[in-house]
């Protein structure tokens, strides 16, 4: 089941991740800051991860949804602060661009999101 649930996630995340980078490089090619572009990135991506996470990966319709997408937000916004760290790391410490450092970041990302998701942000009880 865990393993099921983690491929789903996968699918969910790969949408999620699609919804974060148009809008992340469509920012950066219309000028605006990387971090502002992670940022809105993120907070919309958010919203489409809920749904689907909701609905696709967890099966989690009943509850309170307002406390369920305020634990999504603080699941994710807690890898958004990771990311956004390793992200200021890559690209301003190490050196390597801006286009590929949010790719890097995924490594680390991804799984802890599914962790936080699964058993914390959309746990049943």
């Amino acid at each position: 089941m865990l393993v099921k649930q983690f491929i789903k996630f996968g699918v969910v995340g790969v949408s999620n991740t699609l919804v974060h980078f148009v809008i992340y490089y469509g920012l950066v090619f219309l000028g605006v800051h990387y971090l502002v572009s992670n940022t809105l990135g993120f907070a919309i991506s958010v919203l489409n991860a809920y749904y689907w996470n909701n609905k696709y990966v967890f099966k989690t319709e009943k509850g309170n949804t307002i406390r369920k997408l305020a634990k999504v937000y603080a699941s994710y916004g807690f890898t958004f602060l990771l990311s956004t760290g390793l992200l200021f790391l890559i690209v301003d410490v190490i050196g390597i661009s801006y286009m590929i450092a949010p790719l890097i970041t995924m490594i680390i990302t991804i799984p802890t999101n599914f962790i936080l998701n699964k058993f914390w942000a959309f746990r049943q009880r």
